[in-house]
């Protein structure tokens, strides 16, 4: 007999749920994509590479200059990768779907675990906002417009930086104004539960500190929660979960479930400044 550890699940199939690289069966496919088209985007598009946003040799980001030359709206983007997987590098072709609207874009990196511990990665992510606030003006960006979107766990980290207290860092309240978190993750007690905490080493209270759907809903700005269709049922709960939570605060929230999509195909929709996810962006930063 088994024993379920988390809603009904026991712990192998709480594992096979949020085993994304077993359960997609192209998953390694998608991620030698991602990393093929964001070579091939740093060769052709006008790019700073490794900006430092602060001390620690993970806090880098990368700059894609708007097409236009007014004063462009900045959008930032946090990879995935369960906090411990892959980097800035392997997302630089989300610009295709953003910069020829006329958006900054910024691909932000952060230190993975267990070099640095889940807290650490969310203040990184946190300073690299304040840093963006603070310099966008320097690479032709709108300060007062930041936005924010991110795959997986950087869906997580969307939700983070819209839960933010940013006037005890130094930067307006409302410093974000909106934010798209694709195929994120809300709720981290299945995450502590599963096989990815072998890694993680999260703690009861470090999960709960770090779950988007415990904390206050933002007072402004909007939230676009996109998950893919084909994903598995925690997912869609992750998604859910976090919009019955915010709904009805401050935040303008939709959720937009994206048929035939898998959980690395999502990402690919921001290839394209036409995809149907590329073109939600682009109307949240009013650029569509």
């Amino acid at each position: 007999m088994t024993t379920a550890v988390f809603r009904g699940y026991d712990r192998p199939a709480l594992d096979a749920e949020y085993d994304n690289r077993a359960k997609v069966k192209r998953a390694m496919e998608w991620i030698a994509h991602y990393g093929a088209e964001s070579a091939r985007a740093r060769a052709e598009l006008p790019n700073r590479f490794d900006v430092p946003y602060g001390a620690h040799h993970a806090e880098r980001l990368d700059v894609f200059p708007a097409v236009t030359a007014a004063v462009a709206p900045i959008h930032v983007f946090f990879h995935g990768g369960y906090w411990h997987r892959l980097d800035k590098a392997d997302f630089s072709f989300v610009v295709r779907g953003l910069r020829p609207t006329g958006a900054v874009t910024v691909v932000a990196n952060y230190g993975l675990v267990p070099s640095v511990d889940l807290d650490t990665l969310v203040a990184q992510c946190r300073s690299a906002v304040v840093w963006v606030h603070g310099h966008g003006r320097e690479f032709g960006g709108d300060p007062r417009r930041i936005f924010v979107s991110g795959h997986s766990a950087g869906g997580h980290l969307v939700a983070m930086l819209l839960a933010t207290d940013w006037a005890a860092l130094g930067a307006p309240a409302d410093v974000v104004k909106g934010g798209c978190a694709i195929s994120g993750l809300y709720d981290l007690e299945p995450i502590r539960l599963c096989y990815l905490n072998d890694v993680l080493a999260l703690t009861p209270d470090a999960a709960r500190r770090n779950s988007p759907v415990l904390l206050p809903p933002p007072a402004a700005g909007s939230l676009l929660l996109a998950v893919g269709g084909d994903e598995g049922p925690e997912y869609h709960r992750q998604t859910n979960d976090l919009a019955a939570a915010w709904r009805g605060g401050g935040c303008a929230l939709e959720v937009l479930d994206m048929a035939g999509h898998d959980h690395f195909s999502i990402a690919g929709e921001l290839e394209s400044p036409v995809s149907l996810l590329a073109r939600a962006i682009q109307r949240q930063m009013g650029l569509a």
